[in-house]
């Protein structure tokens, strides 16, 4: 199945280069390019557009105005050339976050996130178990239950977990990632507390491959998170900082 995208950006070299690096992904085709979010109405409110390549600042609406707008929204990466807006972005729960420019290798990781969604998405039969039943938790290690396996990560290895809507990502050492049907609040509730912590309603980190505190962004094993503004009394814990 082909991811149906389109471009939204009021800078035309910035839509030119998006499009070349679209052209070279087989598994997305390209709805089309505007310069203004308006001019996509219409086909998002048809669910004609899986995927939107969208910038955060332009003349009639920003970007993130404009997801805040929406009721049916698509899958939604952040293009832009600003890293403040990143925050709120995520908040938004956008997809993924690109910074301008960005090469090929961090597109591709984008539009690999929205690809996995869909899959677990659609492979997910009619009557499957609540994200509450597909994980165990051991005294040192979880198993996982996804793409009809039984994954064993140990937490020694887990480096952090995304949440994506009903689904989570675990990202563990040597590139390992596990997409599952899970539940992040109860991840938080039964992960230990010594050596993981919440940091975003998107997010729970490993307390031992948090690099650096910057901002309302946490540096974990070389990735930048970001920061809720709920969870910012925690993290600041981690660092002995008084707030």
């Amino acid at each position: 199945m082909k991811i149906r995208c389109a471009i939204i950006d009021d800078e035309y070299l910035a839509r030119k280069y998006i499009k070349d690096y679209v052209a070279k992904v087989p598994f997305l085709e390209l709805y089309g390019d505007y310069n203004s979010p308006l001019k996509v109405m219409e086909p998002l409110q048809q669910g004609e557009v899986d995927l939107l390549f969208l910038d955060v600042q332009m003349p009639d609406i920003s970007g993130l105005e404009f997801i805040r707008s929406l009721e049916q929204k698509p899958y939604v990466i952040l293009t832009t050339a600003y890293e403040e807006y990143a925050l709120e972005g995520y908040e938004l729960e956008v997809t993924d976050y690109l910074l301008k420019p960005f090469s090929f290798d961090r597109f591709l990781k984008a539009v690999n996130k929205v690809n996995t969604a869909i899959q677990n998405r659609q492979s997910q039969p009619q009557g499957a178990e609540t994200p509450e039943t597909q994980t165990d938790f051991r005294d040192n290690y979880l198993i996982i239950r996804a793409d009809r396996k039984y994954y064993k990560i140990n937490y020694e290895d887990l480096i952090y977990v995304e949440g994506q809507k009903a689904y989570v990502t675990f990202h563990a050492a040597h590139d390992k990632r596990i997409t599952a049907l899970a539940s992040l609040k109860e991840l938080e509730e039964k992960l230990p507390v010594d050596r993981f912590i919440r940091i975003h309603k998107s997010y729970i980190v490993s307390i031992k491959n948090i690099d650096a505190l910057e901002g309302n962004q946490l540096e974990v094993n070389g990735e930048k998170l970001p920061i809720g503004n709920y969870y910012r009394k925690e993290v600041a814990k981690v660092f002995g900082l008084e707030e």
